[in-house]
Formats: structure tokens, sequence, C-alpha cells
């Protein structure tokens, strides 16, 4: 069992914190997980409404002891920001933000999730990935399905404190298992198929949930259980949600399917892309950029769709200037360009960056934009 902290955890917890303004609000705290007494607790309202205000701890922004632990370690660096962005996403289908704060997860230990995300065994009859069968073969023995989990907890304010009053949970599996033979040897690896991935999901989620109901502070608190499909090493992009439930109380509740995909822009490997309008809208931006400065080395974006809805893009562009008239005059073209050629109802992230620094970046949320040259002062 690895545990490693991921560079995107770290971005989605500025995401959520550069979203807030500076008007915070003090109260007692009484939460679930490690809160067990009175501290003074702030909340960083948010300016936009579509995002969650961030409950703080004295003053400070409270991680999640379960952050990073994977069963196994995957080298693809997409996964992660996937798989907490989604499950975000999720929440606010059930948990609205104008009702409840934001808190990463509170409830969940390191040790216990290490425990669940093993094989079971004598020595761990925790674990919920299946024991092992003595196989090496990539065919016939039994996979490690379940990779990882995520805690999001939800809290609304009751007689002056915030309570927990929902939780959201992450259950990541496995498409492509990794594993050596022998250690430091050779990696092999085993195909699962979504229908595995589904009826294993399925398992982890309702053994979690019935676990989870028996912890202190959680009870009958709605909780919602999303199924992510870990992306393979070798690809360019992160993986998708592909079910969610919300257990009311008891039980996992039904099931409801989701179609959500994502591609990498411009398509590689002779891929059809799902919409070839925003292919050609993202090639014309590509184009438009790279002859307004001859020192652009690349640009590339993750898309991100709900069927066949784009509902945001993730583009990286590499650059190789470091004067700071450069990188303001090519940040405001950038906003400029996007403005002009990209799809005008997809979210937008673009970040401007040399091979060694961030210089810039231009985001666009609900249609509004908003840019930040770093080291501009």
């Amino acid at each position: 069992m690895k545990k490693f902290v991921k560079a995107t955890t770290l971005l989605l917890m500025c995401s959520l914190l550069l979203t807030a303004c500076g008007n915070l609000q003090d109260s007692s705290l009484s939460s679930g997980g490690s809160d067990n007494g009175k501290s003074t607790v702030q909340t960083a309202s948010s300016s936009d409404s579509s995002s969650y205000d961030v409950l703080m701890s004295n003053g400070k922004y409270k991680t999640s002891a379960i952050s990073g632990i994977t069963a196994a370690d995957n080298t693809n660096q997409f996964n992660s920001r996937s798989f907490e962005s989604g499950l975000l996403d999720l929440s606010k289908k059930e948990f609205s933000t104008n009702s409840y704060v934001f808190q990463e997860g509170q409830v969940l230990s390191s040790s216990t999730v290490t425990d669940w995300l093993g094989r079971k065994s004598e020595k761990n009859p925790n674990g919920l990935n299946p024991a092992s069968n003595g196989s090496t073969s990539p065919t016939k023995r039994a996979p490690m399905y379940f990779q990882q989990m995520l805690e999001e907890d939800y809290l609304q304010k009751q007689d002056g404190k915030y309570k927990l009053a929902g939780i959201s949970v992450g259950i990541a599996m496995n498409k492509i298992d990794y594993y050596q033979k022998k250690q430091y040897g050779a990696t092999y690896n085993t195909t699962i198929s979504r229908e595995d991935q589904k009826s294993q999901g399925e398992r982890v989620a309702k053994e979690v949930v019935k676990r989870l109901r028996k912890m202190n502070n959680v009870g009958n608190i709605p909780i919602i259980v999303g199924l992510y499909s870990v992306a393979p090493e070798d690809t360019l992009v992160g993986g998708t949600y592909f079910q969610y439930s919300v257990s009311k109380s008891g039980d996992i509740g039904s099931w409801k399917e989701l179609d959500y995909k994502n591609q990498m822009l411009p398509t590689v490997n002779n891929e059809t892309p799902i919409s070839s309008s925003d292919s050609d809208a993202f090639a014309n931006f590509k184009d438009n950029i790279q002859n307004y400065f001859p020192n652009i080395s690349g640009v590339t974006a993750q898309a991100h769709y709900d069927g066949t809805k784009l509902k945001s893009m993730d583009i990286t562009i590499n650059t190789q200037f470091d004067g700071l008239a450069q990188v303001t005059s090519f940040t405001q073209f950038v906003q400029q360009s996007a403005s002009k050629y990209l799809p005008s109802d997809a979210n937008l992230d673009i970040n401007i960056q040399t091979v060694a620094n961030q210089q810039s970046v231009v985001t666009r949320t609900d249609g509004k934009f908003l840019s930040h040259v770093y080291n501009a002062d």
C-alpha cells in the first residue's frame, strides 16, 4: 500500500479557496470526524453561487487524512483531478451550494482506508479487494478492482454550530490493474471489463455505506456514492464517473447511470472526435495563438463531455518565453482568442506554462472570464 499526495489535490484545494472572498464568519464547530470538541471555525464565503463555501478551523483549511492513498501506483496524473472534481460535481446534485458548506473528509482515517483498499485476508478481514488466488497469470489471477477512495463532507449550521449533514464518497475502480510478479520486476496488467467494474464497484459501495453508517456522527445522513473508472497509465486524460447512488438512510440507494466522457484534443491515434465542431473550434483556437508568438511549443486540451454535450475544457499551453511583458500580452491574447473561437457554453481552465514554471492562468466559469499572471507585482 502506498500513499502519496498528488499535485492535483493542491490544485483542487486552491480552486475552492480562490473562489472565496475574504468574508469570514465565526462559529462553534460540532461535526463528524476528528473534531470532538469545540473550536473556532470560519466559512470562506464563495463569490460564485455555483461553488461551495469552504469550512476552515481556526483559520486553516483542513485536509483529508485519506487523500492520495491508493491500492497501487498509477502514473496517470490526470486521474486525481478528475476523481476529485467529478465527485464535487456529483455532490451538487444532492447538496445545494446555497445550503451546505464544504470540508474535505474528516470521518475516515488513513488506517481504515488503507485496510479497506487491501486484499481480504486473515490479517486484513476488512479488505474490500478479493483475496489472492495464488495465480500470477493476467487472465487467471484475482485482480485489484478497488484502487482509491475519496471522502467529501457537507455541513449545515444548526443551533449556531456546523454539523455534518451529508457525505460524498468516490469509489475508484481499476480499468487495468498493474502488478508485478516479483518485487522490482517487470510490470504486467489485467484488463477489467466494465461489467466487472460495475458489479465489483456496487459490492464495494454497499459495504462502504454499511460501515460508514456505524461510525460516529454519520447515522442516517444522506451519503452519495460515485463509481469512478480509473484511466489507464497510457492515456492522456483522466477517468470518469460512470454511475452514482444516493443513500438517504440505511442501505445503498438505486443506481443512476452517467455518460461522462473525456477526450484529448487534438485527437491522437486516429480517434474520432466526440464532437467534430468542438474539435474544429479548438483547432482554430490553437492555430490562432500559435501564429501570435513563435515560441509556442504545444497546445493541448482535455475536453469533458456529458454524452455529446461539452461541459468544460482544461487547456495547457507550453511556451518558451519568460519576459513579463510577453507573458502578459500573450495571456490577454489567449483570453480574447478563447472568447472568439471556443464554445461559449463550456467552462474553461487555461494554464500557460514553461517546462519549469506556471506563468499565467485564464479561466471562464458560467461565462465570466478571469485571468492572472504570476509574479507580476
